[in-house]
């Protein structure tokens, strides 16, 4: 027989072989996402919420919270109350839980050595288990065995439970938490800026433009106006999302429950109980929590994105127009080439990551709502994405707000545009005629603007001669400027917090 011909070892084109990948520690220099590279100081936060340690932080919370819920049920005799001395025991474990030991909850899950005794070094737990959540409740159970009280009721540790009763909570209180925490007052920070802006730039005059063309007037403050109303409206439907949770069981039928403790009013007890947790009972499931209000928060939060992708590029419209300069900061570049650049990168930025932000949301959105039968698995792997979406909107929240904080309005430059573009008159002019009864009032301003250069005094000659209107209304469209139209524009401007305080 032949003997095998030797394995072939890859070489480069000149015949050098390559040396084997350095395996390379994780940090922000090694990271492959940036949320946990290049900005991960902007994005940390979230990682006491929704990485891996977060979401095991927040199984070992419902664990514990389910096992002092069965203490609490009379007819579960084979679990008594617990002394004051057992459930601080309790209460401790789940507020201290910290990332040494989930690292222990993470070895279980990894283990190959299906003999190893449960006294040993609980990090060989989970390795044995291939399981994330099952390893949860076998580091629980080592952790109760040092315990009398807790010791006695060991297998009532994740009673009943199928792995989706314990991570459909655990969801919805990381989405809580990210929600209160860092979401919403990031999003109130963005309207208090733009509605700052709105304020203070209510009566300063601006030629608008439609179809990029020049268009009737309105005030900075006023158009400021408009996004913090839109941006508040669709912050108060992200708040308004009820999150979602179940505790039923394999199928959400409570069978398991019922067989064991049939006197139960286990889908009472459910509902205390996903209440106290801080959650809304949702009382028709199967195995999964239908996530149907994941996608409803993450349908709204994706509108306050888009409305802020809006509001980016307005601002760098606006930049680009010379109606805002930015200030410089000492030591900054803006090109690598061209010295004098002050480029608008946080729009930029903020622009960028909403896109991103957006792609993931609504991925999440369309995709966890549908669960084959009573469930399948394609949930599982793209709920552990549930804080990404979420990262990059909080980047670009604070990359729209260092944005706005180098603004300086060029008032000169506003003014310049307006009075370049005494055209937008034509408007009020025209509309005054019809009043009057002047025959083809639009007709005549056509004649007179369109493809015409339209200056102070050619328009002011043009009133002049409207002979058929009455002496006042003439006067009052001859004082008329471009920055003097501007309707009730600084008005609203002005009273947009009473109509924010309505949006809520």
């Amino acid at each position: 027989m032949a003997a095998a011909a030797p394995e072939k070892t890859a070489v480069s084109s000149n015949g050098v072989k390559p040396a084997a990948l350095e395996k390379l520690e994780l940090s922000e220099l090694t990271a492959v996402s940036p949320l946990d590279g290049r900005y991960g100081r902007a994005t940390h936060p979230l990682r006491h919420i929704f990485s891996e340690y977060g979401l095991i932080k927040a199984r070992v919370a419902v664990e514990v919270a389910w096992l002092q819920q069965l203490a609490a049920i009379p007819q579960v005799t084979e679990v008594p109350p617990f002394s004051a001395e057992a459930n601080a025991v309790l209460d401790a474990l789940a507020a201290n839980f910290s990332v040494a030991d989930a690292q222990e909850v993470k070895a279980i899950e990894r283990t190959t050595n299906h003999d190893v005794k449960a006294a040993e070094y609980v990090k060989a737990i989970e390795r044995t288990t291939n399981h994330d959540v099952k390893a949860v409740e076998y580091v629980l159970k080592q952790r109760f065995a040092g315990h009398p009280e807790l010791a006695a009721v060991l297998e009532f540790t994740h009673f009943a439970c199928t792995s989706e009763d314990i991570n459909n909570l655990s969801h919805g209180l990381m989405l809580g938490e990210a929600l209160q925490k860092h979401v919403l007052p990031a999003m109130d920070s963005v309207i208090a800026e733009v509605s700052r802006l709105a304020a203070e730039y209510a009566d300063v005059p601006m030629l608008c433009r439609t179809h990029g063309q020049t268009a009737t007037p309105s005030t900075m403050g006023k158009e400021m106006a408009v996004f913090a109303y839109r941006l508040q409206r669709q912050r108060d439907q992200v708040a308004a999302v009820p999150l979602l949770g179940k505790i039923a069981g394999a199928v959400g039928n409570y069978n398991a429950h019922m067989v064991a403790y049939p006197d139960v009013d286990w889908q009472g007890v459910a509902e205390g109980f996903v209440a106290r947790l801080g959650l809304q009972f949702n009382p028709y499931v199967t195995q999964i929590e239908p996530h149907d209000y994941i996608a409803e928060l993450f349908g709204a939060m994706a509108r306050f994105n888009t409305i802020l992708i809006d509001f980016d590029r307005d601002m760098w419209s606006y930049i680009s127009l010379g109606y805002f300069r930015q200030r410089t900061i000492a030591g900054e570049v803006g090109s690598s080439t061209m010295p004098h650049k002050v480029n608008p990168i946080d729009f930029e930025n903020s622009e960028g990551n909403l896109g991103l932000a957006n792609a993931l949301l609504e991925h999440l959105g369309a995709k966890l709502p549908i669960s084959r039968w009573q469930r399948d698995l394609t949930d599982s792997t793209v709920l552990r994405n549930l804080g990404v979406g979420i990262g990059h909107s909080l980047l670009s929240y604070s990359s729209t707000l260092r944005g706005i904080s180098k603004l300086q309005l060029d008032e000169a430059r506003l003014h310049q545009d307006l009075d370049s573009s005494w055209e937008v008159l034509a408007e009020p002019i025209q509309t005054v005629m019809r009043r009057w009864g002047v025959p083809e009032p639009y007709e005549k301003l056509k004649a007179f603007t369109r493809g015409q250069r339209v200056t102070q005094e050619s328009m002011q000659a043009f009133v002049a001669g409207l002979t058929d209107l009455p002496e006042g209304a003439r006067a009052e469209l001859a004082a008329l400027t471009p920055w003097s139209y501007v309707g009730n524009a600084a008005a609203q401007a002005k009273a947009l917090g009473g109509h924010l305080r309505q949006a809520k």
